[in-house]
C-alpha cells in the first residue's frame, strides 16, 4: 500500500474508533472524549501555524474566545439560529486573525511571539471591560434553544458526542488533505527554509498570512463548538493559559503531524484527570511527565512514531 493509502486508512480508522467508543465507554468517559475532540480541533488550528508553517503564536486564546463569544452572544442577545451564529463566530475569528496577523507578521521570532501575546491580552481585557454583555470571569450560559439543529438537542450526551465527532472528523480530514495540496507544501517549505522559498518565487508573506487566518478560523470554530456543546462562555478561555495549552498539546502529540493534536490533548487530559485522583499535587506529576517526554521524545509522541516506525505518517 502506498503512503497516501496508509494515511487515509489511519485517518479513517481513528474516526471509526472514536465513533465506536461512544457505545462502549461509560457516560463519564464519553463526555470527556467529547471535550477532547473539541479541544483537538483547537490544537489542529494551532498546529497549522506552528507545526506546518513554523510560526509560534502565544495569542491563540483570542481566536478561541472570539469564536466562543461570537457564537454565545449572537445566540443570547441577537437571537440568531444556531447555524447562522456558528458561521458568524468563525467569520469573527477569521477577521480578527486577518487584522492581528497583518500586524504581527511584520515582526519575526521572539518579537512575533510577544506581539501575539499582547494581542491576546488586549482581547482578554476587552472581554472584561464589556462585562455587562460578556459577564466577565463569571461567564454566561448559552440558551438551550440556540443549541439545537433540525430538532436535535446538542446538549444531550449523544448529541454532544456525535456533533463533536462530525466537526472533529471534518477538520481532521481537511487537515490531512490540506498538507497534500500545493498550499500545504508551500507552508512546509516556509517552515523549513523561508529564504529559499522566497528565492523560488513564492510570496512567503502572503502564505504566512493565509496560514494565520486559516489557523485563527479553525481555532474560532473550536471555541464556537465548545460554547455550542457545553453551553458555557467565560473569560477564562481568553486568558493566557488557553494560549499555552495548544502549544503543549501539539508539542506532546507531535508538531507537524495530523494525528498529533488529538494524541496530545488525550494524553494531557487523562494525565491530569488520573493524577488528580491520587494527589492534590497533580500538576507536579504532569510537569514531571512533560519534562521526561520533552527529553526522551522531543518530536512528540506521533513525531517519534514517524521517525522510528511509521515514516509515512502525515
Amino acid at each position: 500500500m502506498t503512503a497516501h493509502g496508509k494515511s487515509w486508512v489511519l485517518h479513517g480508522g481513528v474516526l471509526a474508533l472514536l465513533f465506536a467508543l461512544f457505545f462502549v465507554l461509560p457516560t463519564y468517559h464519553s463526555g470527556q472524549l467529547s471535550r477532547i475532540m473539541v479541544l483537538a480541533i483547537y490544537a489542529m488550528g494551532f498546529n497549522i501555524l506552528f507545526g506546518y508553517t513554523g510560526l509560534l503564536s502565544l495569542g491563540h486564546a483570542m481566536f478561541f474566545a472570539a469564536g466562543m463569544y461570537g457564537f454565545g452572544l449572537t445566540v443570547n442577545l441577537a437571537g440568531f439560529p444556531m447555524p447562522v451564529a456558528f458561521l458568524f463566530a468563525i467569520l469573527v475569528a477569521a477577521a480578527l486573525a486577518l487584522v492581528a496577523g497583518g500586524l504581527a507578521l511584520r515582526t519575526a521570532g521572539v518579537s512575533f511571539m510577544i506581539v501575539t501575546l499582547m494581542f491576546a491580552q488586549a482581547a482578554y481585557l476587552v472581554v472584561l471591560y464589556f462585562g455587562e454583555y460578556t459577564r466577565g470571569d463569571e461567564g454566561f450560559v448559552v440558551a438551550r434553544e440556540g443549541r439545537m439543529i433540525a430538532g436535535i438537542d446538542l446538549s444531550t450526551d449523544a448529541g454532544r458526542y456525535f456533533c463533536a465527532w462530525v466537526l472533529f472528523g471534518v477538520c481532521f480530514l481537511a487537515l490531512a488533505k490540506l498538507i497534500k495540496l500545493p498550499f500545504g507544501k508551500r507552508l512546509i517549505a516556509i517552515r523549513e527554509n523561508e529564504e529559499r522559498a522566497r528565492m523560488l518565487g513564492y510570496d512567503t508573506s502572503r502564505y504566512k498570512l493565509m496560514a494565520f487566518v486559516t489557523s485563527g478560523a479553525v481555532s474560532g470554530m473550536a471555541g464556537a463548538t465548545y460554547g455550542l456543546l457545553f453551553g458555557y462562555v467565560g473569560a477564562s478561555f481568553a486568558a493566557v493559559p488557553y494560549s499555552i495549552f495548544p502549544l503543549l498539546w501539539v508539542l506532546l502529540g507531535g508538531a507537524g503531524t495530523t494525528i498529533g493534536p488529538l494524541i496530545g490533548v488525550f494524553f494531557m487530559f487523562y494525565l491530569i484527570d488520573i493524577s488528580s485522583g491520587y494527589t492534590n499535587a497533580y500538576m507536579l506529576i504532569a510537569g514531571l511527565v512533560l519534562v521526561l517526554l520533552t527529553l526522551f521524545a522531543p518530536q512528540g509522541l506521533a513525531g517519534s512514531l514517524r521517525q522510528k516506525v511509521m515514516p509515512w505518517l502525515p
